[in-house]
């Protein structure tokens, strides 16, 4: 798994001059969003019999946390889990997830319209199943992909806004073309958000 980061940042100096006019207008300090890309992060399915639909190996979620930019652990503050196509937020620390449709850089605030929840015994606030949450699949040719337009709004463990879109569930980022379902390693997340950390809605 790798884990990059793009600085999406204001002049420091620029920065300085700004709150140094007039403090009383702008209360919210103004820090810098980056948009950190994760590439690769395994999160592997249950085993199942295809014949009987029973799982022959049950595989453990994999747990990550936006605040740290880094897998961690169950016992960690964690805000996302991941296993197979399914994605759950941490209920227990108040973690919540919405989703929007909207290109990723252009959505600079969390939208009014914007409706978080949080997993439920019955529910999942990142609904599974093709098209209702993040991703299509194809029956024809077995395959996973994002649903073009398809942000994940997410609010932290500390209370942080994020936006969130995954960009492939296969090894290595491939073509949509190049995807061989048979041959081409799935459940490994490439994805990219921006955490506004100074508990704004603003990105």
């Amino acid at each position: 798994m790798k884990i990059s980061i793009k600085h999406l940042a204001i002049s420091t100096l620029a920065l300085g001059l700004f709150t140094a006019c007039d403090e009383s207008d702008d209360p919210m300090p103004m820090v810098p969003v980056e948009t950190q890309m994760v590439e690769d992060f395994e999160a592997a399915n249950d085993v199942i019999d295809r014949a009987t639909g029973t799982i022959v190996e049950e595989r453990p979620f994999q747990f990550f946390s936006l605040e740290q930019n880094r897998q961690v652990t169950e016992g960690d503050d964690w805000d996302l889990a991941f296993k197979g196509t399914t994605i759950r937020v941490n209920a227990s620390k108040n973690v919540s997830a919405a989703i929007v449709t909207g290109i990723f850089d252009q959505i600079d605030s969390v939208p009014a319209e914007a409706t978080f929840a949080t997993d439920t015994e019955t529910e999942f606030a990142i609904p599974t199943g093709g098209g209702n949450g993040w991703y299509n699949y194809n029956p024809a040719l077995n395959t996973i992909t994002p649903i073009p337009g398809r942000v994940i709004l997410v609010k932290t463990t500390a209370g942080n806004y994020v936006k969130m879109e995954i960009l492939s569930y296969y090894k290595g980022n491939p073509p949509v073309a190049d995807i061989d379902p048979f041959t081409t390693p799935s459940a490994h997340y490439t994805f990219r958000f921006a955490l506004q950390p100074n508990g704004s809605t603003e990105f």
